[in-house]
Formats: C-alpha cells, structure tokens, sequence
C-alpha cells in the first residue's frame, strides 16, 4: 500500500508541476518535482526503516518542509523565463488572468482603427467614462471610471457590443489592482468556430460516460469486497462474493456522481456548457480517483459562479450524511490500539473530526467512550470518504469549488489572500496530523489565481454570502480534530 500511494504522490504531483510552471520557468520540472517530494521520500524512508508505530519527529517534517519550499522557490526563480512581450510582463494580475481558458487562440479580424470609434461609442459616459484603450495579442483591455452600478453597466454595455460587433468578442469585466473596475474584450471561440458550417462539436461522449462508470462500479466493488473481509482469491470459485463489495461501491458512486450532477445541473441552468460526469477507475487504493466534469463555456457572473461550484458540496454533503450515520450505527466498536489512524477503517478515532466525532456518538451513543475506536461497515468507508472529498473541494483555494466560492464572495485578489492563507494553515494542521501533509503539499501546487467570470465585479446578494460562510464552516468541522473539551462534554 505504501508503494502505491507514493506511486500515486509522485504521479499526481509530477502532472501539477508540468501544468502549472512548466510554461513559467526553465528549470527541469523533474528537478523541481524531486524537490517536492523529498519530505515524502523522507517519511516513507522512515517508516520503512522504524515502522509505522514510531511516528518520525516533528521537526523532520518541519525543517524538510521549510527547506524544500524555499529550495523550490529559488529554482523556479532562478530559470524563470524572460518576458518577450507585454502580455507576459508580471505588471498586475489582470494582465495575467483577463483571458478566461475557455477562449483559446483564435483567429479573429481585430478591432481596424476605423472601427475604435464604433468601440467608444458603446462606452455610454453616464455608464462607464472610457478613457483609454489597450491593444493586446488576444485582447482589448478597456480602462475608465464606472459611473453606475456594475450589474447595469455591464449588461449595457454587452448590448451596445453585440449590436456593433455580434457575437465576435466575449465581453469580461474585472476588478483591477487599483479597486478600478475595466472591460476586456476577448476572442469568442464558438463564434470562430461556427464560421465554418461543417464544425461540429461533440461536447459529451454518452459512451464513453458509460464505459467509464462500469468501470468504475467493477474496481469499487473489487474494493468494497475486499474490505467486508473477504479473500479476493474466492472470486473464481464463488463470484457471488462480490455482491459484498457492492454496498461500498454503490455509497461511493452515488456520493461522487450527487456531487457532480449538482455542478452539471446547475450549469446546465445557467446556459454553460458542461460535460456529462466522467468516473476515473482505478483497480487498488479506493477503487476510484473520483468524478469530474468540464466546462466548454465562460461563467456569465459571480452570481454563477458561486451557485455551480456550492451545488457540488452540499449535494454530496446530503446524501453523505445518511449513508454515513448508517453506516456509523451499523459498524463495530473496538479498543483503541497503536493500529488507530483516520486512514485505517478498521479502528478508526472518530475524534480526528469535529463533525465525525458528533456524527458517531450520534449513532454509536453510549458505547462509544474515551477508549473506544470505530470498525467502519463498508457503508460508514463511503461516507466517511464522502466527507473527505467535501472537504477536499471545499479548501478555498485557486480553482477548487472552495476557491470559487471566496472568489464569488469577496472578488479576485481577496481571494488570493485567502487561499495562501488556507495552504499556510493547513500546512501547520499538518504538523499535529500527519495526514494532512499530503493535502498541504498538493494545495501548494495548485495555482491561487481563478478564472474570472464575464461580470466578475456585481458582488453576490447577502444570502449568498452567509451560504458561502457556512460552507467554510462546514469544512473546519471536518477538518480540525475535535477539542478535549467537547471530547469530555460527549463521553468520547
């Protein structure tokens, strides 16, 4: 198992540093890839050499952690790439992020000199004063003072556009670094790309969905079979030992496929385009590496933006919450022993978590005690998984569904701050749980910056904003251990 889950590490984190520095920097990204690494080679060295009973000294995962992230650092710094053009210049963060993903390079007629008055003139001064404008490879940056509320402006203004130019450009409206709203008129693909009447685009593959999910329901079911308890090696001789594996499986995908069909539901409501959910199967370790879908078009607001990426948590939040105080009120409750780990579902300390701690003695009542640990049924896996991967999503960090939530909430740059705020925290969670070592150096890896939505400055309503509050709270009680005091309160 250790081998495959530093197998797993290595693999996952090799894909991060290739996507997200590759292109920023001429160091090797497989030097850059061992420096990350080093503190997980260093752990399972240890655990090899001493056992997984000896837990390896805080200070080796501190000053290893400390001394790899600056070494990365200085690498990076140190092959970064020279800037060829304005467009690359690290002036401010709009410079950065005004093209969203989903316009990819075109080719389109840019604006003629003969048409910027055209341009100007759908720039209203009672709506946005217009003052200069910015030619770029990819775009045509807008810069001037709003005189009116955002939401109005922008719509207007969209209007004016599409009268002048139809569909040609995407219209986005962003928060500068001087708090000064701009426009940003960039490359609509779909308008190139029905230029030509014999494109079609296939933008979900209903076979191969399919496929996917027998898969996936084969490998969870291998797994779920194997946790109930049973020798794999019966299979041939008795195949219907696998309708075991079958309650694990079923909880699983149904947690994962609720958690997506909230994202794709709610994309489909707002008109963006959206793929069906894929499953990713995987024959060891969980069975599966999760679900996905993908978006084949800009989000229209940070109204929209929040609502797709929260669909997906509370959703599979629902539906994790019965199946896992089912399966809580059916497993096992056993001493607590050196074996006792929240990755061991065969003596689990429900008190790794606030909200699994609540939730067990919810179920368990008074036989759970202070010296008592969990032998998960295969049910209580899947939904205690379900709130690993809620939380998971939650982190509010770059593109998880957390960190389009706090970009929805308080704006792009906030919501930078806040995500390195939340990489440094739980990278100091992880020096108390082990554990979280793994989600700290990943949420590293992942890029702060979010895609912006069309009107990413109309701020959300205030309900909005207490859901999205609650959602963070939700995460910290999954995620911090729980108090010795609520411990005493509870008898656990």
């Amino acid at each position: 198992m250790t081998f495959w889950f530093l197998l797993l590490l290595g693999l996952a984190t090799y894909l991060m540093v290739q996507r997200v520095v590759a292109h920023s920097t001429q160091t090797p990204v497989w030097l850059l890839w061992l420096v990350l690494m080093t503190p997980a080679f260093l752990l399972t060295g240890w655990t090899l050499l001493y056992g997984a009973k000896q837990p390896p000294p805080s200070s080796l995962i501190l000053w290893s952690s400390i001394v790899c992230i600056l070494l990365y650092w200085l690498l990076f710094q140190w092959g970064r790439r020279t800037p060829t053009d304005k467009q690359t210049e690290p002036q401010a963060i709009e410079s950065q992020s005004v093209i969203h993903p989903t316009a990819e390079p075109v080719k389109v007629r840019p604006i003629e000199p003969t048409e910027e008055t055209q341009l100007r003139n759908c720039f209203p001064w009672s709506t946005y004063y217009i003052q200069n404008i910015e030619y770029r490879p990819q775009a045509v940056i807008c810069r001037g003072q709003l005189r009116t509320a955002p939401n109005k402006a922008y719509q207007q203004i969209k209007s004016n556009i599409e009268a002048q130019f139809g569909d040609r450009f995407l219209l986005i409206f962003q928060e500068g670094v001087n708090s000064k709203p701009f426009f940003v008129l960039v490359p609509n693909p779909q308008a190139a790309k029905q230029v030509n009447p014999s494109y079609r685009e296939q933008l979900t593959r209903p076979g191969l969905a399919l496929l996917l999910l027998v898969a996936t329901l084969v490998t969870t079911t291998l797994v779920g079979t194997k946790l109930a308890g049973v020798d794999l090696n019966v299979i041939k001789s008795q195949p219907s030992v696998l309708l075991q594996g079958l309650p694990y499986a079923l909880g699983l995908m149904t947690i994962l496929g609720i958690h997506e069909l909230g994202h794709y539901l709610t994309a489909k409501y707002y008109n963006i385009r959206a793929t069906l959910p894929y499953f990713i199967p995987v024959p060891f370790f969980l069975g599966t590496f999760g679900a996905f879908i993908q978006m084949r078009s800009p989000i229209p607001n940070r109204k929209a933006l929040f609502d797709v990426s929260i669909a997906g948590p509370i959703a599979g939040f629902i539906v994790t919450l019965p199946l896992l105080i089912w399966g809580l009120a059916h497993s096992d409750v056993v001493a607590l022993n050196a074996k006792t780990g929240p990755l061991n579902p065969d003596a689990l300390n429900p008190k790794y978590s606030i909200l699994l701690a609540l939730l067990s003695k919810l179920a368990l009542g008074n036989s759970l005690t202070s010296t008592s640990a969990i032998d998960l049924h295969p049910v209580a896996v899947a939904g205690f998984l379900g709130l690993i991967v809620t939380a998971l999503n939650l982190m509010p960090v770059g593109q998880l569904d957390g960190g389009h939530i706090v970009h929805a909430i308080f704006g792009q740059r906030t919501a930078i701050a806040i995500g390195q705020m939340a990489r440094l925290l739980l990278l100091l969670l992880s020096f108390i749980q082990v554990e979280y070592f793994v989600w700290a150096i990943i949420l590293l890896l992942i890029p702060l910056v979010d895609e912006p939505a069309l009107n990413d400055v109309t701020e959300l309503d205030n309900k909005r904003d207490i859901l999205g509050l609650l959602s963070m709270t939700l995460l910290v009680m999954i995620v911090l251990p729980l108090p010795q005091a609520i411990a005493n309160l509870l008898q656990i």
